[in-house]
């Protein structure tokens, strides 16, 4: 049965680009070897640690989502712990079913919201611009908007 799952590893500071690149081209291997696909990948680059790993304080984060099996995590997981050079920490965590969670509450609150709004007489569904406001950040009122606009 194919799950996803997230793979997040950190890789030691003093490694290169192309041993980064060398590593996820091997997870890449095992990955397609054995089915299953990865669906993104994302170097996030080289940050603190949260408290050092040894004598690393830094490390280059990457996180990688694959669908798969769980053989396939068994077998990275097993390769990740042979290269303690390399990878300094590594997670694997399956999110399909939290994913299923978030959208089994979204539908709740949905329909929650749909039966309030028609008990007040509105329509179920907002309507363009009803609501609150988008999350774009800007927040303010344009009629108090005083700067460059000529005072009449």
């Amino acid at each position: 049965m194919n799950r996803k799952y997230e793979l997040v590893y950190v890789v030691s500071p003093d490694s290169t680009e192309e041993q980064v690149t060398e590593l996820h081209t091997q997870i890449e291997g095992i990955v397609t070897r054995m089915g299953g696909t990865i669906e993104k990948t994302e170097n996030w680059g080289r940050r603190k640690l949260a408290y050092v790993i040894g004598r690393h304080k830094e490390g280059t984060y990457v996180i990688e989502v694959i669908v798969g099996s769980g053989e396939i995590m068994k077998e990275i997981d097993r390769r990740l712990k042979v290269i303690p050079d390399v990878v300094i920490r590594h997670l694997v965590v399956r999110v399909d079913e939290d994913e299923k969670i978030v959208e089994r509450a979204r539908g709740l609150r949905t329909k929650t919201s749909q039966r309030r709004r028609l008990a007040r007489g509105l329509p179920a569904d907002r309507l363009p611009g009803e609501g609150q406001r988008d999350s774009d950040g800007d927040d303010r009122d344009d009629r108090f908007d005083m700067g460059g606009e000529d005072m009449r």
